[in-house]
């Protein structure tokens, strides 16, 4: 099973294969994406990376955690699972009532 790594700090111009080949030097990479908005399309400045296995994982983390990249001292830590949202939204606009 992989393990997700959170990856901040990351220059705006970085791209997935870029991220990619970062940690590819570690270890074999089974995912890279950096998280982009979603009106404008440019990166958020984050990304995730997914390692085959646990041990390249914490490799990666220990070896690229503080290291410059691009001027930028990379953040490097495991991901924490997701929140779960609540499917709601709710009503909307519903007007006066008279």
């Amino acid at each position: 099973m992989g393990k997700k790594l959170y990856v901040g700090n990351l220059g705006y111009s970085v791209t997935n294969a870029e991220l990619a080949k970062l940690f590819e030097a570690i270890g074999q990479v089974r995912s890279a994406e950096v998280i982009q908005d979603r009106d404008t399309g440019r990166s958020k400045g984050f990304g995730f990376v997914e390692m085959e296995n646990e041990a390249d994982a914490q490799t990666a983390i220990q070896q690229l955690h503080g290291t410059d990249n691009g001027g930028r001292p990379l953040t490097v830590n495991e991901a924490k699972p997701r929140a779960e949202r609540s499917g709601g939204g709710g009503g909307g606009f519903r007007g006066r009532r008279y």
